[in-house]
């Protein structure tokens, strides 16, 4: 059975850019990530609620929380970066970008904490980066092509917030590592939602957008809420697969989302990977199994 949760967990995170790509057709990437947010909260205290960690707010202590706050501000960046390059380029390219934040928070871990790399990390990790450099390969884009995607790639810039969500995305696992093992993963995960959300709707007013709110096409906001849900029910989906079952076996089904993403890219958008893109998805979900399961 846990096995099933596992390929839940991977199928919703899979589903999660396709839905958050629905919702900001018309809709600014700031303002869905703040919506958004939201019912990732819910989720985070649901979560937190099932577990009974809540008891431990009381024994967190100072740098541990100062730990929190950063790592929550690095995971809203991230999110903002995210749902940026969303709205601005092609979801088969930007997450396998995002997903690189693997490979940055292993060479960050490795020289800011100095773990350990073998030789099969090194090489998964070379797999990966290669993979995803075949699969952000330039194309011209036809104009239907554009127009069933939402939005069309404008220029580079795509690749620019999607490279700093893989970045911020980074800096979470490594601040997370050095500042808050001592706190329940649940319970650090809610924490740090919070720090999301104040800062995406603090980006909201500072931005100017808070006035389009309530001007939301209620289609797309049932998108951004469902992104939302998708999120939460993978957390769920992740917790109880690893509570009952093998981490070694439920990390990678996980980590393969990619390969949901890419297949209801295709079915939605009608984003059709290319030879190239093809062989590169392949040396990414090649890498990701080799990191795991050879040490």
């Amino acid at each position: 059975m846990w096995v099933a949760f596992a390929c839940g967990s991977a199928f919703f995170a899979g589903i999660t850019a396709i839905l958050a790509k629905c919702g900001i057709r018309e809709t600014d990437s700031t303002v869905a990530t703040a919506i958004r947010t939201i019912v990732v909260l819910a989720f985070a205290w649901v979560m937190v609620a099932v577990v009974g960690s809540a008891g431990q707010i009381g024994s967190i202590a100072p740098m541990t929380w100062a730990f929190l706050g950063l790592s929550g501000l690095a995971t809203g960046a991230s999110w903002l970066c995210y749902f940026k390059a969303l709205q601005l380029g092609d979801v088969n390219k930007v997450v396998p970008i995002d997903k690189s934040s693997t490979v940055l928070a292993m060479l960050l871990a490795f020289l800011l904490l100095g773990e350990p790399l073998s030789w099969a990390s090194v090489v998964a990790m070379a797999l990966i980066l290669a993979g995803t450099l075949m699969m952000i390969e330039r194309k011209p884009a036809a104009p239907s092509d554009a127009s069933s995607a939402g939005a069309p790639s404008r220029g580079g810039s795509w690749l620019v917030f999607a490279v700093l969500s893989a970045v911020f995305a980074s800096l979470t696992a490594i601040l997370s590592k050095v500042g808050i093992e001592g706190v329940e993963s649940n319970l650090g995960t809610a924490i740090r939602t919070i720090v999301v959300l104040v800062m995406s709707w603090v980006m909201v007013g500072v931005t100017g957008k808070a006035g389009e709110v309530r001007a939301v096409p209620r289609r797309e906001l049932l998108f951004i809420c469902l992104s939302g849900l998708a999120t939460g029910a993978s957390w769920l989906c992740y917790y109880k697969a690893l509570q009952d079952g093998l981490a070694s076996v439920v990390v990678p089904i996980d980590k393969l989302s990619i390969l949901v993403t890419v297949a209801f890219s295709r079915l939605v958008f009608g984003e059709r990977l290319t030879a190239r893109s093809g062989a590169g998805l392949a040396l990414i979900v090649a890498g990701t199994l080799l990191m795991v399961f050879v040490r």
